[in-house]
């Protein structure tokens, strides 16, 4: 089935390529020289950040104070369906952007890259993909995924509860494919452009995680699990802590245009939205994240380990610390465009979030059912309104419900997170101190809006009066990027910012210039 997507008005598209353009923002000083580091006397340094998205994907640089001095994106080259992903083709745009946003002005000193959870390729001895990438929404998963479902035991034991949307099917759909008796290695499509760059195959732990396959209290792969769906355990690569420097960054078209360090590094990203969390995290310590693009995701880090999983909720590794990561996803914008399919709901949906329109009081009535993972098809209750303004009031608010009970869900979990027993000796990357976990006893209190749809002022006008409390914004509209580009830079050995890398003010023109107020619901 052709997925239609829903309108994004001309502020929110990539750029079309006879106009991609790098955005350089900000001081364009020459910094000093930081002791043991080869910096260029022509170039200012960068640690640039890359989020391979749903939709788009994207790469920013930041300078060593944390501002953000160069922004590029592009759309995921998917097929005309949008399911399938060419990662040569992404990993091309990606290069491409690198050039983009350094130009004659910036050296890259270090580079992360963050995106999708589950999405990933074989890829032979010499690290090329053999087969397309299997988009985590593709409907065909919960077929695949029947097939091997009653072998699953244990589910308990993982960071995520098996479902259509798990790595595992990825797994067992890729190794079908043509090409796949010469696989070496399987790679995350997050993973894919630093395994490139590095030369070596490896999975980032908050990408581990995500395959509903490896336990991150033991760091330990279910080898049955990989057995009945990848084959073998010898095609995973090494997990590897995000954050984590993994090798030198080598790439004949970077090095051939001069803005590489002689000593530039690669350094282990993973999953999009733990990353933006724990960037918003830097900001304000214990925040609770609610990202909101082609998905919703709730996440916020806890400084300790947590018992085990709860019910509905997530976990991964925590990011630069010997906590946990704890995150809910819920489907947004899949759900929209369902219900897009009707012309009369589109236009009230588009004014809705808008504020053109005020919603019909049905927001928590019940009379939209979103769409399982995996895929699964939204319906609307059987007594559900035919009214097109009362329809898309249902829709949104069915989600807005649906967001606000995963940050009631991770606030629960966050908070019994912190009383769960475990010591942070011997964190990667630095440990939480005791002041820190003190300044800490708030977690969760505070809630952060992030992604494109907080760009519609009528979406959030709804979540708030479903939420029945308004939330703060995070302005930049990169938090993932953003947030492996300050991974990027403290690898590096650098102290930027949070707060002048989150600020967004600088680049708000960007987002206004168009004189439209609506936005994209598929901008992840």
């Amino acid at each position: 089935m052709v997925r239609r997507r829903f309108a994004r008005p001309a502020h929110c598209r990539p750029p079309p390529d006879s106009a991609r353009r790098r955005t350089p923002v900000g001081s364009l000083r020459p910094r000093n020289r930081a002791e043991g580091e080869a910096v260029s006397t022509l170039r200012t340094p960068v640690a640039c950040g890359v989020d391979i998205g749903s939709t788009n994907a994207k790469v920013v640089a930041l300078d060593r104070e944390g501002t953000v001095v160069a922004r590029a994106v592009r759309r995921t080259p998917r097929d005309a369906e949008g399911l399938w992903i060419d990662a040569d083709a992404l990993f091309a745009a990606v290069e491409e952007m690198v050039l983009e946003v350094c130009g004659q002005r910036f050296e890259v000193h270090a580079i992360c890259s963050a995106g999708v959870g589950e999405d990933g390729v074989l890829v032979d001895a010499a690290l090329y993909p053999l087969t397309k990438a299997l988009a985590w929404f593709d409907p065909r998963r919960n077929r695949i995924y029947r097939t091997f479902e009653p072998q699953l035991v244990a589910d308990g034991e993982f960071d995520t509860a098996a479902d259509p949307v798990r790595t595992l099917v990825g797994w067992s759909w890729a190794r079908r494919q043509p090409g796949a008796d010469s696989a070496a290695s399987w790679v995350a499509l997050s993973d894919l452009a630093g395994v490139r760059w590095s030369g070596r195959p490896f999975l980032s732990d908050t990408l581990a995680s995500r395959t509903g396959a490896w336990r991150s209290r033991d760091r330990a792969w279910a080898d049955e699990r990989v057995a009945l769906t990848l084959g073998t355990s010898s095609l995973l690569p090494p997990v590897v802590s995000t954050g984590e420097p993994v090798g030198a960054l080598d790439s004949a078209v970077l090095r051939a245009a001069g803005l590489l360090a002689a000593d530039a590094m690669v350094v282990a990203g993973g999953h999009d939205h733990p990353i933006g969390g724990w960037g918003v995290d830097q900001l304000v310590p214990g925040a609770v994240l609610d990202s909101m693009g082609t998905a919703e995701v709730v996440v916020a880090q806890s400084p300790r380990p947590v018992a085990g999983r709860r019910e509905g909720i997530d976990v991964a590794p925590g990011i630069r610390s010997a906590g946990a990561t704890l995150l809910r996803v819920e489907e947004l914008s899949r759900n929209v465009e369902w219900a897009a399919q009707d012309p009369a709901v589109a236009r009230q949906l588009r004014a809705l979030l808008e504020g053109g329109a005020a919603p019909v009081p049905v927001l928590e009535d019940g009379f939209f059912v979103p769409g399982s993972r995996g895929g699964g098809r939204p319906m609307y209750a059987l007594d559900a309104p035919r009214d097109p303004l009362a329809r898309a009031s249902a829709v949104l608010g069915a989600l807005a419900c649906a967001g606000r009970d995963a940050v009631d869900a991770v606030r629960a979990a966050l908070v019994g997170g912190l009383d769960a027993v475990g010591s942070t000796a011997g964190t990667p990357g630095g440990g939480t101190s005791a002041p820190a976990l003190d300044a800490r006893a708030g977690a969760g209190s505070e809630v952060r809006l992030a992604g494109g749809w907080v760009r519609s002022p009528g979406w959030v006008e709804i979540k708030t009066a479903v939420n029945g409390y308004r939330t703060a914004a995070i302005l930049e509209p990169e938090v993932t990027a953003v947030g492996a580009a300050l991974l990027a830079a403290k690898a590096r050995g650098w102290e930027p910012d949070p707060a002048r890398a989150l600020g967004g003010t600088q680049l708000a023109a960007t987002f206004t210039s168009s004189g439209t107020t609506s936005v994209s619901t598929q901008v992840s």
